[in-house]
């Protein structure tokens, strides 16, 4: 038997130097005079990655994205472009064995590189995003050690920066089929060599014979149970011939499965996922190439709803509400790891969001990514042009299959580029290489031509045309028709470059915002948080940008800045009464949006009072955070299919140390607006219309609710319960918004200027908590000063925890009890009230939370894999009767905080944070994180809060 077919990934092992301090050729780099580690001008590279990337690593220049170190790096348009022309060079280990294959691939080089193999040179052809396969078969060295070397060349129009920045610099870049945003842009300083390097994974790939065979081609299809349990649901083989040196299509027949389990997006079901692996097998010689990729069944269709004209999307038959984001991409030197989108795309799971737009100035993204989405159930929406292409992020397709000269496999409607492809000539063949590459993920759900525009007429044309519906999903949009198609179509679904998605030919059109192409988009800026409830906030069905503010914690600022950088803005007065925001000159390079915008919007960070100090600020900016993006999503969950489809938030995250419009930072510590987000876009949702005060439940879900109920109380800043009703025997259509009732306490004779309002939903027969929604509220014309006071009440807390761990691997279950005794208003108006019930107020209320205490505490004594340490409880003592208000968690390294040092482990998966408990009630949050050293870091738990001046380390 030969040996089975092996890819090899290049990712370690790489120097590099720039190429004028460089004396030799690459012949001789890779015949005589090989380098090493120690051999001057050389230095460890980063591969993947840029050659900034390397230079930092090194630290050959400063890190860009701290201060305002990025000035004191040479950008591309004043050093020119041999500046950043590098060399990479590595080793690698491959001897064939007799008639085997060999290809070196690489999967992205920014811009074209001359590649030398053991004295062989071959020059790629230009284009970040082309993908290049190269027969090394005849060149590899017969003792298996093999020299590599590659030259790289940054783009051909790096651009210049204008003095006052600006969207994409002078837009150069756009000439070149590159990512746009590296000459800057408003929300990103610019990238000083233009992303130029091999920025995405290099391997090799060994198959078998090329000769001409007898060969089996096998489908096997399977589904992970559960610990690593498989089911095969599906086997066959088919036989064919394979002429020498040729090129064989093969379509498999129909594979019928019978009830399948159904991919669905997040919040609507589980994302089922089967392996699909296809192997080529040589009569006589064995296998010669396989293949495999997870794959889901679902359906999805998209068309311009009647009712609010906004884009509407179905999956499996059901209607989805959009609640998503816009996506850059994680790291803009394209430090890009599995591991970081694998944080990256939970994070967007966590927020309970359903769809990704990836951004088309930035990549349209890499394989790795879309996994996480197939995984994670992310529909993604993926830009294929800013002068470049957007597109939507969800595919379907399996189906043609293509063999390739030496009997190889590309399985994914893989092109095999062998550089005869001009990429400058022929724009289109490089979009349909990325569709070929994308296109089996379930999570991609169309494609969209450009971000805020449309492609040139030439390629948008073609676009139409390459990416027409096959006649099976040609009813699911009527823009979708192919242009200048009047014969009937082939049915053969391999004939098709996709054929089960849309393509849409701009992000402004055909349903999103206006669906003109006019700029209707946005706003991107803070807004009262009423605003997003009222009729005239936004006009059209199906926003895919609207943004605002985004200042992360006071650790990530320490961090990222020195010390200059850590002066708060300052709160300059105007004449009409409103503030404008001076930020110092760090914040302002680091793009900062302020808090407040001059005569419309009161500054929301000095409603709180002013701010002391950099702590200060930054913890008022949570407060900000979460309420401004809960009502965003409220405001839009309150219109669902009346007015709305569905929005996408700009933006989720930076991939920079940016200060606006973001979820978490670039360390990947969350913002309060992330868990705002979680709450308002979970599937079903209580929440209080903040421009009409009527109380509503949200069911996105396709189940009908029935007997619930729906408790309000409202909690002073004395402690009482001032206000309390239930409402029960609810039942709650599929797919509706419900007003339930009038919250009427402001209207109330003892109402007052700041409280706290708790609304739960819950299950009657279980009492299990369906929703729960925190509000902070000021009545009309007051705002949230007297919260300054409140923060010297001491309520008293019992933390009880159990961690486990295996490996670097940690899970942490928390339960915070508020152990302070509820009292009540002595107005009899205040006393608890029920409507369509006469239940007591035990069973209504405190017994839910009993209730939910001894099924934790019962589910914590089960036996948790790996090591467990056993229940520990923390307390926290204080007199006062209250609200805790704004707990906030974070995990550390140490207990000890050293000037300058950052001990948060970082990313965390919290299941909440940044609560708040009201008396007697308790509350379970779940930590998921790993450390980077099992042995020598024991994890610390951190509770910070509005009501604790100290931080308290309860683990």
């Amino acid at each position: 038997m030969a040996e089975k077919h092996r890819k090899t990934v290049l990712d370690s092992g790489w120097l590099a130097a720039r190429s004028t301090e460089v004396e030799f050729t690459g012949i001789q780099l890779t015949t005589t005079h090989p380098p090493t580690s120690s051999t001057s001008p050389w230095m460890q590279a980063l591969v993947p990655g840029t050659v900034l990337g390397t230079l930092v690593k090194n630290k050959v220049v400063p890190d860009p994205f701290y201060g305002l170190q990025n000035e004191d790096i040479v950008d591309i348009a004043d050093s020119g472009r041999d500046y950043y022309t590098f060399w990479f060079f590595t080793t690698f280990n491959c001897k064939l064995s007799n008639n085997q294959h060999c290809d070196l691939n690489f999967r992205g080089i920014n811009y074209y590189a001359d590649v030398f193999l053991n004295g062989h040179e071959i020059t790629l052809p230009k284009g970040m995003f082309r993908r290049h396969a190269i027969d090394v078969t005849d060149i590899l060295h017969p003792d298996g050690t093999n020299l590599l070397a590659v030259l790289v060349h940054p783009p051909d129009h790096p651009g210049r920066i204008p003095p006052q920045g600006g969207q994409g610099g002078d837009h150069e870049i756009g000439k070149d089929v590159a990512t746009q945003y590296v000459e800057g842009w408003d929300w990103i300083a610019p990238i000083r060599d233009r992303n130029t390097g091999i920025w995405d994974e290099v391997s090799i790939s060994v198959t078998g014979s090329s000769w001409a065979a007898e060969c089996s081609l096998s489908i096997q299809v399977t589904m992970e149970l559960e610990d690593n349990i498989c089911l095969v649901e599906h086997v066959e083989t088919q036989y064919l011939s394979v002429p020498a040196n040729s090129r064989v299509q093969f379509t498999f027949p129909e594979l019928f499965f019978y009830k399948p389990n159904l991919w669905w997006p997040n919040g609507m079901g589980k994302q089922s996922l089967y392996n699909v692996v296809i192997s080529i097998d040589v009569k006589d010689y064995g296998e010669s190439d396989s293949w495999s990729h997870l794959f889901g069944f679902r359906k999805i269709e998209s068309h311009i709803d009647d009712v609010t004209g906004g884009r509407l999307f179905k999956v499996n038959g059901e209607p989805i509400f959009i609640r998503g984001g816009n996506w850059i991409l994680s790291d803009g030197l394209l430090r890009l790891s599995k591991k970081r989108y694998n944080a990256d795309i939970k994070f967007h799971a966590d927020m309970n969001f359903n769809m990704i737009r990836c951004w088309g100035g930035g990549l349209a993204e890499r394989p790795e990514f879309y996994h996480y989405c197939d995984y994670y159930g992310l529909l993604g929406f993926v830009a294929l042009f800013i002068v470049f292409i957007e597109c939507l992020c969800y595919a379907h397709n399996f189906g043609g299959l293509l063999v390739c000269p030496s009997i190889r496999l590309d399985g994914l409607f893989l092109y095999y580029i062998n550089g005869t492809i001009g990429f400058e000539n022929d724009h289109t063949s490089g979009l349909n290489l990325l569709v070929k590459l994308l296109r089996n993920h379930p999570s991609l759900a169309l494609w969209v031509g450009g971000n805020e525009q449309i492609p040139p007429d030439d390629i948008n044309t073609a676009l139409k045309n390459d990416l027409r519906l096959h006649p099976w999903f040609d009813s699911v949009d009527e823009t979708n028709k192919a242009v200048g198609h009047s014969s009937p179509e082939p049915i053969d679904p391999s004939q098709y470059l996709d054929g089960t998605r849309i393509y849409i030919e701009g992000s402004l059109w055909d349903g999103f915002a206006d669906g003109k192409g006019n700029f209707t988009d946005g706003p991107y800026e803070i807004q009262n948080p009423e605003d997003f409830f009222k009729d005239d906030y936004y006009d059209y069905g199906f926003n895919p940008e609207v943004g605002s503010v985004g200042v992360p914690v006071a650790s990530t600022i320490r961090a990222t800045m020195p010390p200059e950088g850590w002066k708060i803005p300052v709160f300059k007065k105007l004449s009409n009464g409103y503030v404008e925001e001076v930020p110092n000159p760090i914040w302002e390079y680091h793009k900062y949006i302020p808090y407040s915008k001059p005569s419309k919007v009161h500054d929301q960070i000095q409603l709180y009072g002013d701010a002391k100090d950099l702590d200060d600020f930054c913890l008022k900016a949570q407060l900000v955070n979460y309420v401004q993006y809960k009502a965003l999503l409220e405001g839009w969950n309150s219109r669902m299919w009346s007015k709305y489809t569905g929005l996408l938030i700009w933006k989720t995250q930076n991939p920079w140390t940016g200060l606006r419009g973001q979820f978490y930072d670039h360390l990947l510590d969350q913002t309060a607006g992330f868990y705002g987000c979680r709450c308002a876009a979970e599937p079903i949702h209580v929440q209080l219309n903040l421009a009409t005060y009527s109380i509503e439940v949200v069911n996105t879900t396709v189940e009908e609710l029935s007997n619930v109920a729906m408790e309000a109380s409202v909690w002073n800043l004395e402690g009482t319960r001032s206000y309390y009703k239930v409402h029960k025997n609810l039942s709650l259509l599929p797919k509706k918004v419900a007003a339930i009732a009038e919250m009427d306490y402001p209207k109330s004779n003892y109402s007052e200027p700041v409280y706290f309002l708790l609304l739960k939903l819950y299950s009657m027969s279980d009492h299990t908590t369906i929703s729960r929604n925190f509000y902070w509220l000021h009545l009309s014309g007051v705002d949230y000063k007297l919260l300054e006071p409140y923060r010297k009440k001491k309520i008293p807390l019992r933390i009880t925890s159990k961690t486990s761990n295996e490996g670097s691997t940690y899970k942490i279950q928390i339960q915070v009890k508020n152990t302070s005794e509820e009292s009540y208003s002595k107005s009899s108006t205040s006393r608890p009230s029920y409507v369509d019930g006469k239940d007591s107020l035990e069973t209504a209320d405190s017994l839910v939370d009993k209730e939910h205490e001894l099924g934790w505490f019962k589910r914590l004594q089960r036996c948790f894999p790996g090591r467990s340490d056993g229940l520990k409880v923390y307390e926290i003592n204080g007199d006062d009767v209250g609200v805790a208000f704004f707990l906030h968690f974070s995990v550390h390294t140490s207990k000890d905080y050293k000037e300058g040092e950052d001990t948060r482990i970082l990313p965390v998966h919290y299941s909440d944070n940044y609560i708040s408990v009201v008396p007697e009630e308790v509350m379970q949050i779940e930590l998921t994180f790993e450390v980077s050293d099992p042995e020598g870091v024991t994890p610390h738990v951190a509770l910070h809060a509005w009501n604790y001046d100290e931080t308290h380390f309860i683990l």
